[in-house]
């Protein structure tokens, strides 16, 4: 079972900026895959090796990445994510420049989350086993906030179970998207 960090919550607004930036989001994103340097991210998002080790630099001044000295070359710089259970503030907490941070976070999020769907659906005939691995739910629960906020810690408490490194390195393992995704109906 992979250890669970404690839940860090991030009230600093310069921070959520940081973190919520469509760029800092993909290249989090795919350093969450494996370390790699600025030319390797630049190649994969299609974007200079300039503008992406400007925003490794944002989103490590914020502790979101870090340097891997150990596989540096020369001047050749190598990042990682830096793995934890990152919070936000209740709504009810949060200012104006956070709620508006966190909503541009969230719509890059589920944009990102149709995105992916649509290329699992388009790639659906080549994926062997695979294919039939996608995993779909819709629940109703009628709960109150406290026992709503107990549901969600399980469910972050069941990631980190299956999160861990013998999960990982079972053969034909590969990375699976989770989202989940809770919103109080409204009248």
């Amino acid at each position: 079972m992979a250890e669970q960090p404690p839940a860090q919550e991030i009230t600093d607004v310069d921070a959520l900026r940081a973190f919520a930036h469509p760029m800092r989001q993909k290249i989090e994103q795919c350093l969450r895959r494996g370390p790699a340097n600025s030319a390797a991210l630049a190649r994969e998002l299609g974007e200079s090796t300039g503008l992406v080790s400007y925003h490794l630099r944002q989103l490590a001044k914020h502790g979101f990445v870090e340097e891997v000295p150990e596989l540096a070359k020369g001047r050749e710089r190598w990042w990682r994510a830096v793995p934890g259970d990152r919070r936000f503030p209740p709504y009810s907490r949060q200012t104006p420049e956070m709620r508006e941070a966190l909503t541009e976070m969230h719509r890059l999020s589920l944009a990102e989350l149709i995105d992916s769907a649509r290329r699992f659906e388009e790639a659906r005939d080549t994926l062997g086993p695979w294919a039939d691995a996608a995993l779909f739910s819709r629940a109703t629960l009628r709960v109150d906030p406290d026992q709503l906020h107990a549901f969600f810690e399980e469910y972050i408490a069941l990631l980190y179970r299956y999160s861990a490194p013998e999960h990982g390195n079972a053969p034909g393992a590969r990375t699976v998207l989770v989202r989940l995704l809770g919103i109080p109906e409204t009248d």
